[in-house]
Parts: C-alpha cells; sequence; structure tokens
C-alpha cells in the first residue's frame, strides 16, 4: 500500500492563519473572552513575547507578537491590515455584541445583506477586522 503509514492517512489539509499583534498575551486574553477562544499551545520568552495556537470550535488560529526580525508586523506597525477574519457562527448578533462589549470597534453593525447573509465587521484592540455572520436561510 505505498508505504504510507495509516497516520498519514488520515491526516487533513488545514489552513489556519497567524495573527500578528503587539502585545500577544494581551491579544489571547482578548480572543478568550471576545469569542471563547480556548488555548490549546503556548510558547513565551524571556521578553514576554508569545505564540499561542486557539481554537474557536473546531476551527483554529495562531496569535503572535510581531516580530520586525522575521518580517511579522502587526496591524498597528503597518498603519492596517491585509486580511478579514470571518467567523461563521450560529447568533451573529450575540457574538459580535459579546466582542464589543469586551473591546472590539464597530465598523459596520449586524445587518441583513442583499447576498443573503446576516453579518456585521469589528475591529480588535489589535488591528484585526472580523466579519461575523452568518448565510441566511432561504426566502428570509
Amino acid at each position: 500500500m505505498g508505504g504510507e503509514s495509516q497516520n498519514a492517512k488520515d491526516q487533513r489539509t488545514a489552513v489556519a492563519p497567524m495573527l500578528s499583534v503587539r502585545n500577544g498575551a494581551r491579544a489571547i486574553e482578548f480572543y478568550k473572552a471576545a469569542f471563547g477562544a480556548a488555548e490549546l499551545f503556548r510558547i513565551g520568552n524571556d521578553s514576554g513575547a508569545v505564540v499561542a495556537r486557539l481554537s474557536v470550535g473546531k476551527d483554529e488560529f495562531w496569535v503572535a507578537d510581531e516580530s520586525p526580525e522575521h518580517l511579522n508586523f502587526s496591524p498597528e506597525s503597518l498603519g492596517g491590515g491585509t486580511v478579514r477574519m470571518v467567523m461563521i457562527v450560529t447568533d451573529p448578533d450575540a457574538a459580535f455584541e459579546r466582542a464589543v462589549t469586551t473591546g472590539a470597534t464597530v465598523v459596520s453593525p449586524v445587518s441583513d445583506q442583499p447576498y443573503g447573509w446576516r453579518v456585521g465587521r469589528i475591529v480588535d484592540p489589535f488591528g484585526h477586522h472580523w466579519e461575523i455572520g452568518k448565510p441566511l436561510a432561504e426566502g428570509s
């Protein structure tokens, strides 16, 4: 059978973004409070910089302190980000409100969009934009 182990066959391909931030430890706590993230892994150094793997539901993302020497810059250093995170949830209104209450800033409130989604957009305290929403059922 090609010499592949069963483990190799069971592996799935996944893409998980890594968000560069200033003050990674504070960012981790924000994502836990705002999105209910679970911390799966964390490593830090003597200067306080961290790299962590977080999950929200079954999906994962990483958070790391920016490190210009490795060409990793936060949106704060760049004057904005180049990516928006999209979080699909059952109740976008509640998830959105939780993020705002925890310190996110409203970019656009949750509303029904003509393209079939109920979605709103926030920017977190570290400069990353998140669209929080869900597809609307047909006929809604």
